[in-house]
């Protein structure tokens, strides 16, 4: 596990940006950590970097926002509403892990059907009041061999 200290809303999104260069079709990434930590500004991030910032809003009431450009296919799923594993199924959420880039917000809801390999990212307040710490692991091989540090501006 890796842990990236972000000071502010503003280098939890640089963070996410700078990640999201190694992000390709396929990638699932799940985002846990209680409400208001920071998981949504994570996405709003890596949304920038594919140039799709201005298109973001909270699926909280749809489960899944999609975003689509020349480059890449981006799901973003809140899964915090659902009850359990077999929601997800029932709308087909299986079918979306190869056709882009997945971030789950509220993910460990599904992991136990999530592709072998994934990144999950725990989020947690930090000591000051903007301060986020990010608990980077990954799971299967894919991502095994990353210095997610590296992407800490």
């Amino acid at each position: 596990m890796q842990e990236i200290l972000c000071c502010d809303e503003l280098s939890t999104k640089k963070y996410a940006r700078n990640l999201a260069q190694i992000l390709k079709k396929g990638d699932v990434i799940v985002l846990s950590g209680e409400l208001g930590a920071g998981k949504t500004k994570f996405v709003e991030g890596i949304l920038a970097y594919f140039g799709m910032q201005e298109k973001i809003s909270s699926p909280t009431f749809t489960i899944v926002n999609e975003y689509h450009n020349e480059q890449i296919d981006i799901y973003h799923f809140d899964l915090y509403r659902l009850g359990d594993i077999y929601e997800f199924e029932n709308i087909g959420g299986e079918e979306y892990f190869n056709k882009g880039i997945c971030l789950f917000e509220w993910g460990e809801l599904i992991e136990d059907i999530l592709p072998n390999d994934y990144i999950k990212i725990t989020f947690e307040k930090g000591e000051k009041e903007e301060e986020r710490k990010l608990q980077i692991e990954t799971f299967g091989t894919k991502y095994e061999n990353i210095d997610f540090s590296n992407y800490k501006e």
